[in-house]
């Protein structure tokens, strides 16, 4: 008893955060999740920004832990964490901890679970419970053919409806050997009017309709740095506003 009252109380003291802007990371089964590392770390340069990161369980395939700078959140912390009825519910916690949450890479199986209200696991359960108020980026990752099925642009219309931000892929070469749209582009404006998060003066790719030239690799890490970076910027001009 005494043993998971200590797993307990760790599982709550590393929400403690001493930045400003704090940001969670989830990261789903694709092998864009490599990049969950050098994600990390570039965020963690960014002044006062405080990062965590939710990770489902294919996701551990594609990344090393000890190569991630941060805390990482898994199912398991969240079943450990709740024993009864005054115990926190780790996925509401991370939801009040989090000004921003970015979900790099999000795969087939996420984007589908997400899109239709599915909340079977840690990072769905923080997703439906989020507060639309606060910014969601949802970065879509995915072999081509699986992004060229008629279901994913309805999947992506269905997120964007909910008031979440896309960061369009981009074109490359896939794990797969497919040539590919499934990477972040280099540099990223938030538009006011709209929900895809574009390169500065670059218009929306074309999807091309074949496989070998199709969309489905994830975007750069620059890209989702500069989108956060946009989104720190705007949180540190409300208190201005407001006086």
């Amino acid at each position: 008893m005494q043993q998971e009252k200590q797993v307990l109380c760790k599982t709550v003291e590393s929400l403690n955060s001493s930045g400003s802007f704090r940001v969670l990371v989830g990261v789903t089964g694709s092998v864009a999740s490599l990049k969950l590392p050098a994600l990390v770390d570039q965020l963690l340069q960014l002044p006062g920004v405080d990062v965590r990161v939710v990770t489902t369980e294919h996701a551990k395939h594609f990344y090393k832990h000890a190569e991630v700078a941060v805390k990482i959140y898994s199912d398991k912390d969240e079943w450990e964490l709740w024993k009864e009825r005054t115990d926190p519910v780790l996925h509401i916690e991370l939801r009040r901890w989090a000004d921003l949450l970015v979900i790099a890479p999000l795969d087939a199986n996420t984007l589908g679970k997400i899109s239709n209200g599915i909340c079977d696991n840690l990072l769905t359960c923080v997703v439906r419970a989020w507060d639309t108020s606060r910014p969601l980026l949802f970065c879509p990752a995915m072999n081509t053919a699986m992004w060229l099925h008629p279901i994913t642009a309805q999947q992506i219309s269905r997120l964007k409806e909910f008031g979440y931000m896309e960061v369009p892929c981009i074109s490359k070469k896939l794990v797969c050997g497919d040539e590919g749209l499934h990477n972040f582009p280099q540099t990223v404006a938030v538009p006011n009017d709209h929900l895809s998060v574009l390169p500065f003066n670059q218009e929306a790719p074309k999807m091309p309709r074949n496989v070998q030239t199709g969309k489905g690799a994830m975007a750069e890490v620059s890209t989702i740095i500069s989108v956060v970076e946009q989104h720190l910027h705007k949180s540190k001009e409300k208190p201005e506003e407001s006086q």
